[in-house]
């Protein structure tokens, strides 16, 4: 396959952030720092962590001078790069059973629950346009081993007090969608499907005419007690929060906090009626699957399949994409996925591929933090199910400061088993390299020995992968 400088591939446009840019356009950048400035709250970063965090901030406290600083513009990374879903997984919840018992735990998934609901809410009061189409979240089996895993799943979901999902055999899951060799599903409403753009860019909007003043094009180069430090000025401010994600490594001494992760994804073409009858998808459910190297995917507002999984998933010495161009051979791959799994789709034309980064922690275990001593606050760590729980966490750091401040007692959130987690760092260079691309080639090696002998059990490499990773 041939490129351009444009980034066109054969037809298919490689990057330019993502897809959802292309389809909602790229917005008018705002102005950055202006010089030395001072705040009540300083929030490095313009996704959703950032932005809701000043959203729930403001709202609670009108008075508060808060400022965002934004490297790019509001939505440059996971935020608009994302599989657009809003769902109530969250990073760590089996390690937070263990760590402060099963209630703490069920506690966690209750809010992440309840989260699902709080962003439609909140963007319906907003009244802005998001495609939002609340269908739920179907994760599909297609191998014995699949199926098996499937049911523990289910299970273990209901142990947390899901009382509301749904299992399915061959015939139900067909019912919803005609994923090939589908034997069998597990459905919980507790999801939906977004435009991850139209979701940030709202919601940007939305905390600007609170009165935020967000900053773009600013770069936050150190993070130190009661200020940010960018090339054009220093905010201080008593509390200054963190909520950078998967770039935090480029943050003055984060290099090994968080992994940037890299997931990629594709976009095919709309889909004509004749192809949509063939899929089915009527319910327009969040879709995924129950491999180890496992994809996600989603019927957009304007009757595209948007489908993605693991590339090449990590980047020697923590570095980044460049505006979420990714590789030729993971569009392929993703590719094949999407026709392994709708054979009738063979003809259709991928449009667009992108790649994204997310935060991975060394535990899995996604964290929200305010150090009372210092005013440094964090959250992040969600290991790919940000868009919801960057909502809670922004909720939680809200309380978590107010509470610090004395404006408002301990409250629900701030008592969740994930405040103050502390986690080791990733190891140096080349150490933690090796060992992501060997976990995930490890991964995809489990999910092909288990389709080429269709056995009922999980490939005992999938349990050598889980334990280099630190999953359990």
């Amino acid at each position: 396959m041939s490129s351009s400088a444009s980034g066109v591939v054969d037809g298919v446009v490689n990057g330019g952030i993502s897809f959802w840019y292309a389809d909602d356009g790229l917005p008018a950048v705002r102005e950055p720092l202006a010089g030395d400035a001072s705040a009540d709250v300083v929030i490095v970063g313009g996704g959703y962590t950032g932005l809701w965090t000043a959203y729930y901030l403001k709202k609670a406290a009108p008075f508060l001078r808060i400022t965002v600083l934004e490297q790019r513009f509001c939505g440059y990374g996971a935020s608009g790069r994302n599989g657009g879903w809003l769902y109530n997984g969250v990073a760590g919840r089996d390690r937070y059973a263990k760590l402060h018992g099963h209630e703490a735990a069920v506690r966690l998934q209750r809010a992440m629950n309840d989260t699902v609901d709080e962003v439609v809410r909140a963007v319906a009061e907003e009244g802005f346009d998001a495609g939002v189409h609340q269908g739920g979240v179907l994760e599909v089996a297609r191998t014995p081993a699949q199926l098996a895993r499937l049911k523990d799943f289910h299970a273990h979901e209901l142990s947390y007090g899901e009382r509301d999902r749904e299992l399915y055999g061959a015939r139900e899951t067909a019912e919803r969608v005609r994923v090939a060799g589908a034997v069998g599903s597990s459905w919980t409403p507790h999801g939906a499907r977004v435009h991850p753009v139209k979701l940030v860019k709202g919601l940007a909007a939305a905390v600007e005419a609170l009165g935020v003043d967000i900053r773009e094009s600013t770069p936050v180069t150190e993070i130190l007690p009661g200020r940010a430090v960018t090339p054009y000025g220093t905010v201080r401010a008593p509390y200054v929060l963190r909520c950078t994600e998967g770039f935090t490594a480029a943050l003055k001494g984060e290099r090994r906090t968080w992994l940037p992760m890299n997931p990629s994804m594709i976009a095919t073409e709309p889909l004509t009626d004749e192809q949509w009858a063939a899929v089915g998808w009527s319910g327009r459910e969040a879709l995924g699957d129950m491999a180890h190297a496992y994809m996600y995917a989603q019927r957009t507002v304007d009757g595209r399949i948007a489908l993605g999984g693991r590339g090449v998933p990590y980047r020697f010495g923590s570095r980044t994409d460049n505006d979420g161009r990714t590789q030729l051979e993971t569009a392929g791959a993703l590719r094949e996925i999407l026709v392994g799994f709708f054979p009738a789709l063979a003809g259709v034309r991928v449009e667009h591929a992108w790649s994204g980064v997310l935060g991975v922690p060394r535990d899995w275990c996604a964290t929200v933090t305010l150090d009372r001593a210092t005013g440094l606050g964090w959250a992040g760590g969600y290991v790919g199910s940000g868009v919801a729980t960057a909502n809670l966490a922004a909720r939680t750091l809200r309380d978590l400061v107010r509470l610090d401040s004395g404006q408002e007692g301990r409250t629900d959130l701030t008592d969740l088993p994930w405040v103050g987690h502390k986690v080791r760092r990733w190891e140096p260079e080349p150490l933690r390299w090796l060992g992501v691309r060997g976990m995930y080639a490890t991964y995809r090696a489990a999910d092909r020995r288990e389709t080429e002998r269709h056995a009922p059990g999980s490939s005992r490499l999938a349990r050598v992968a889980d334990r280099v990773a630190g999953r359990h």
